[in-house]
């Protein structure tokens, strides 16, 4: 079992990173070393020069990323937790798996074009071909399982249709060049929304601070914002069905229910009939109990420089290894070096 995943260093991560991901790499590196695997996790700042960024604060949001996940619980002993930038071999198998990755494969993905908008023809390249760098991300490794999201099952599909035919075209089936990850949908990864608007997602991106709880809020900022949090006026139901026409009273009652490692119906339970003037508070409170440990771990580890920066070399050095093997096949498999 080897696990491979990654997160784009843009922005400061989020309530909606933590329980939708970063939660779960904790889970997933402790069984992958339960069952003798390993488990990957890099920072996708190759990535991050798809859309129009400021150099300086990349490189400082990818020291302050590493410094959240293991303030989360990623434990660099267990987990290779590297950054791509400081292994080559992603570039240079994308521009490999380029010459089997089709034109019409990427026009069908979502992706592109809801971040390219209205202006595709001022897209760049690299937002287009993102989902190749994707699909060397994980073939590199030999990936047996990569987790996902609803929005990103459509890139390991894309990612598997292009291992599938690269081992067809230039491998045999004795001895592919790559390994077809399976997805891995964690069913307990809440979709968090924004406070300030329960059909949008909680977002890095969104000009206003107050649609999320970022993981480097105060306790105050953090009750500050749930306080502020758009809701209706109407009572909680005693029941998840009575939630379906309501997307901000859901959201703040499934990020709860996340929290506490329950289901929304549990929470219903609890605070059924109760009006949002009972039911924020105890969110506040339960979110500060959460975070706030996070957070403290996260003021500490950000202000070691010299610590972080030796994290990412160490695993870096981990991952330039464990691609090596693959780069060299898919070279081989090419005609472009001798086997």
């Amino acid at each position: 079992m080897r696990v491979v995943s990654g997160i784009q260093p843009t922005g400061q991560p989020h309530l909606g990173n933590y329980l939708g991901a970063i939660r779960n790499y904790v889970k997933l590196q402790d069984e992958a070393v339960a069952a003798g695997g390993e488990c990957m996790i890099f920072l996708a700042d190759l990535h991050a020069i798809s859309m129009p960024h400021d150099p300086a604060e990349l490189h400082a949001s990818t020291l302050e990323l590493v410094a959240t996940l293991v303030a989360c619980g990623v434990d660099p002993n267990k987990a290779v937790l590297f950054n791509q930038a400081q292994v080559p071999a992603h570039s240079e198998l994308q521009w490999l798996l380029n010459g089997t990755a089709r034109m019409g494969w990427l026009n069908r993905m979502t992706q592109f074009k809801d971040k390219s908008g209205k202006n595709r023809e001022g897209a760049s390249v690299a937002l287009f071909t993102y989902p190749v760098l994707q699909a060397a991300d994980v073939l590199l490794y030999q990936a047996t399982h990569v987790p996902v999201g609803e929005d990103q099952k459509q890139h390991l599909e894309l990612a598997r249709d292009i291992a599938q035919k690269f081992n067809n075209d230039f491998a045999s089936e004795e001895a592919p060049v790559f390994t077809l990850p399976d997805p891995i949908i964690p069913p307990e990864a809440a979709r968090i929304m924004s406070l300030r608007d329960g059909s949008a997602k909680m977002s890095k991106s969104d000009p206003s601070d107050m649609s999320r709880i970022n993981l480097a809020d105060d306790a105050d900022t953090m009750a500050k914002k749930v306080k502020k949090a758009k809701t209706d006026p109407e009572p909680l139901p005693s029941e998840a069905k009575g939630l379906e026409e309501r997307a901000e009273a859901l959201n703040l009652v499934a990020i709860y229910a996340a929290l506490a490692g329950t289901s929304v119906d549990a929470v219903l339970g609890d605070f059924g009939g109760q009006g949002f003037g009972a039911f924020k508070p105890a969110l506040a409170e339960l979110l500060v109990e959460t975070l706030s440990p996070i957070r403290d771990r996260f003021v500490e580890l950000k202000a070691d420089r010299e610590a972080l920066d030796a994290i990412l070399a160490r695993g870096a050095a981990q991952a330039r290894e464990l691609a090596s093997p693959t780069l060299k096949a898919a070279y081989e498999a090419l005609g472009l070096i001798r086997g």
